[in-house]
């Protein structure tokens, strides 16, 4: 009788801490009514690159965002979702083309690469325009060539005081909190 009063005690207490515990899991799962669903954009847009703040030293992303002559690049970051790669510690060093550059291809290229179906083959064209290290202009005279961040090589030519990377002059330089943005005149077209 004893034993049969322990086990009634003991699926008493089992019931009381299942219920306990539903109720407590079901208040914190349950939204208010003002929230609204997560948007399938706003859970893309996690990482790094979305966390922003005022006082440190601007990344290469930063920098491409902040200027007026890199909309085209940004938006074909923003399209391969290659933001969160280029806010990494580094460092990187970003060959970043001009709006002209883009302009220059073939009608259609651009507005083709940033269809999501030709995710993939955009973000290797941006990838080729990324390498390890923070090297200056005047330093990169010393290479024949750099290791793509797309695990391909792309050929340094100098002429006079003028750096080639891939065919693509470096017309100014931008140093970044993490790595450095050299401006070229050309898109750099990897070779596979």
């Amino acid at each position: 009788m004893k034993q049969i009063a322990n086990t009634h005690l003991l699926f008493g207490l089992l019931f009381a801490l299942c219920l306990f515990a539903g109720c407590k899991n079901e208040t914190k799962t349950q939204a208010p009514s003002d929230q609204g669903a997560t948007t399938q954009e706003n859970a893309k847009k996690q990482g790094q690159a979305f966390l922003k703040d005022d006082e440190a030293t601007p990344n290469v992303l930063d920098i491409a965002i902040g200027s007026e002559d890199h909309s085209t690049l940004v938006a074909a970051v923003q399209a391969a979702e290659l933001e969160n790669a280029l806010v990494n510690a580094g460092p990187l060093m970003v060959f970043a083309p001009t709006n002209s550059a883009f302009e220059a291809l073939p009608a259609g290229t651009v507005e083709n690469l940033l269809k999501p179906e030709n995710k993939d083959a955009l973000a290797n064209i941006l990838k080729y325009h990324v390498t390890p290290g923070r090297y200056t202009k005047d330093f990169l005279k010393k290479f024949k060539k750099l290791g793509q961040a797309n695990n391909q090589n792309v050929t340094v030519e100098v002429q006079g005081d003028d750096v080639f990377v891939g065919g693509a002059k470096i017309i100014a330089s931008v140093p970044a909190g993490n790595g450095i943005v050299h401006v070229v005149d050309k898109v750099i077209l990897p070779p596979n």
